[in-house]
């Protein structure tokens, strides 16, 4: 699959489609046939948290055009994200461990639409599918790429290469040049304090490769965006692309 075509944009609105998230589009007819009764499209709103650290999670998500953020928090609050999931994978991983339950927690960013399946059968599906396991596991693998660049990218390249790697992410994922995050939201998912985010936004501007207005990102440049970001960018995006070719 070419890289550009890796995160496409979705079908129309309100209708179920296989095709409106890359995982659900790799199982096969008969797998989707079994599972699409057991399915819903719901839309959800940027701030809804998806499960809880310690909770037993009842569902699994195949975000369509919302993207989530998966979060670990400190006890005095502060804390910073690990792994950004739109349209090419599924939040939720951790129901089909023997454990049930996560140390993090999912908070949608961008509200959009999803794909919601019920944990147990998604279970159910994983024990008694190998195809399914497999893609399960080959996934697995790509979220834990994504995990460990995402901490390296952390302790290793500046707040404005990190601003530049989150907004491409969220360009891949979404079919607006648009992308709705205040400042408060961009310092809770980079771990960083909102002055360093300004300072970042405002280079970023001055090189007219974004305009910043109210928690409203508009992108003028991709281009521009990807000479300012890290290698990260590129690292995961390609682990991606292993997982659907």
């Amino acid at each position: 699959m070419h890289m550009a075509e890796l995160f496409r944009p979705p079908s129309s609105p309100r209708i179920i489609n296989r095709s409106d998230n890359l995982l659900t589009d790799t199982f096969t007819e008969n797998e989707w046939d079994t599972l699409l009764p057991h399915i819903s499209m719901v839309e959800l709103k940027v701030g809804d948290v998806l499960f809880k650290s310690g909770e037993t999670q009842k569902h699994v998500y195949f975000p369509i055009d919302s993207i989530i953020s998966l979060m670990c928090e400190l006890e005095n609050g502060e804390g910073s994200e690990f792994a950004l999931i739109g349209n090419e994978g599924l939040v939720g991983l951790f129901v089909f461990t023997s454990n049930l339950t996560t140390s993090s927690y999912g908070i949608v960013q961008c509200k959009g639409r999803a794909l919601k399946l019920s944990a147990d059968i998604a279970r159910q599906k994983f024990d008694n599918s190998s195809d399914f396991r497999r893609l399960i596991l080959r996934y697995s693998q790509v979220l834990m790429t994504h995990a460990a660049q995402t901490s390296v990218c952390y302790r290793h390249h500046t707040i404005e290469q990190q601003l530049c790697r989150t907004l491409l992410l969220c360009l891949d994922r979404v079919k607006s040049q648009d992308i709705v995050l205040t400042q408060e939201l961009i310092s809770r998912m980079l771990g960083v304090r909102r002055e360093g985010v300004t300072h970042a936004a405002i280079k970023l501007q001055a090189l007219n490769i974004i305009n910043y207005s109210r928690g409203h990102i508009h992108v003028n440049s991709r281009d521009g965006l990807m000479k300012k970001t890290c290698e990260c960018y590129d690292v995961v995006k390609k682990e991606y692309g292993k997982l659907f070719v």
